[in-house]
């Protein structure tokens, strides 16, 4: 794998290191140039990173451990160069995009806090863009992976989207017109924190009641041990399957119980999921969408998940019956949407290296011709020079 000293010296002779300006999505997509990006996700447990083309297509994927969230920023900011330089060496890069689990400012430059690494006001796009020689681009994660869905997967044709994304909490980002839309200091999307039982369970936020703790993959894991470690009956089969270790039970065990038909199982995501449906339809009240996507890692129970959210959203929307009903689908790019999501945009920003590196090379070209003319052996002879050299002497 390159190392920076490597980029140090390969940079001096290419290219100086360009630094973006926090360009929007003033420029369409549309007109964006077809060029490979990386697109990087950084999460609690991983970082993953990518080769995009400009369909969508993944060329090449690297993934690693997210480093302790004790340490520093600059070693989780060695690990995104690493991996960088690493596709580099393979693939002609032209910008990369950086989707932070995390409040990313209204600039895309600083991740003013990430709740599962040391990242507090950190100028994450300054700190990359003066260690890479093209330009960055950073935006939370649920922005990109809602920006992929619209551009490439589940969201396709719709001109007003919401993606809500169900893990470890809940996630979300609005588009609407072909832009993300941020709010005035960036963090707009923030639904799991939307109280929906007020002196409900306490959420890591300090609040309580907030939607995440009633539907995410915390809050089906919270209630399926909270029956294990009570002993119910109609927890046996959930008991039985990790041997009576209660803290072995994981989202992912109970979607497969479900699907094998676990009554218990099929109840919790039931839960999880009306609970869903009725945030949604608070969403739809106030934001009237197109169509809402629904992604993360909770979402791979599919209908077992989003059937009782469709219930549900039909039974609380206001002015039911007399209003159209927004669409609700499952995401269609799985884990890579983040990292898709993050490539695609920051392809809106890649115009500056090709732009920069098309004047280097004619600077380059109009220097050889200059030494050309001059005479200087650099380059072929003209041929007036060549047909003297030939005659001889008289």
């Amino acid at each position: 794998m390159s190392t920076y000293r490597d980029l140090a010296h390969r940079g001096s002779a290419r290219a100086t290191v360009l630094r973006t300006v926090g360009t929007r999505e003033r420029r369409s997509h549309l007109t964006a140039p077809r060029v490979p990006t990386v697109g990087i996700d950084i999460g609690g447990t991983k970082v993953m990173a990518g080769v995009v083309d400009a369909d969508g297509n993944i060329l090449e994927t690297l993934r690693t451990e997210t480093p302790d969230k004790s340490k520093s920023p600059k070693v989780v900011e060695d690990t995104i160069t690493e991996l960088v330089l690493d596709l580099s060496d393979r693939h002609d890069v032209h910008a990369v995009g950086i989707g932070a689990a995390g409040w990313v400012d209204a600039d895309r430059n600083r991740v003013l806090f990430a709740p599962h690494l040391s990242w507090r006001n950190e100028p994450l796009r300054d700190r990359l863009a003066g260690r890479l020689s093209v330009p960055v681009l950073v935006d939370n994660d649920a922005n990109t992976a809602a920006w992929a869905e619209w551009r490439f997967g589940a969201g396709r044709g719709e001109d007003h989207l919401v993606m809500i994304t169900l893990g470890t909490g809940i996630g979300g980002a609005i588009l609407e017109d072909g832009q993300v839309k941020r709010g005035k200091f960036g963090v707009a999307g923030e639904f799991g924190h939307m109280q929906v039982v007020p002196g409900g369970h306490r959420c890591p936020c300090g609040n309580r009641g907030c939607w995440e703790q009633y539907s995410s993959g915390n809050a089906l894991v919270r209630e399926a041990r909270e029956l294990a470690a009570a002993d119910s009956p109609v927890a046996y089969g959930l008991i039985e399957r990790v041997k009576g270790n209660v803290p072995d039970i994981t989202g992912p065990l109970i979607t497969e119980l479900a699907r094998e038909g676990d009554a218990m199982c099929i109840e919790l995501l039931q839960d999880i999921g009306q609970w869903l449906g009725v945030g949604i339809a608070n969403l739809a009240a106030a934001l009237d969408p197109s169509c809402f996507v629904i992604g993360g890692g909770v979402s791979a129970a599919d209908d077992l998940l989003i059937g009782p959210a469709r219930d549900a959203f039909r039974r609380h929307l206001t002015g039911r019956g007399y209003r159209p009903e927004a669409r609700i689908a499952r995401a269609q790019l799985g884990p890579e949407a983040g990292m898709v999501g993050a490539a695609d945009l920051a392809r809106l920003v890649a115009r500056r290296f090709r732009r920069a590196k098309r004047r280097r090379v004619e600077r380059y070209e109009r220097y050889e011709r200059y030494h050309q003319g001059k005479g200087f052996g650099l380059g072929p002879q003209s041929p007036a020079s060549a047909a003297g050299e030939n005659q001889g002497p008289k």
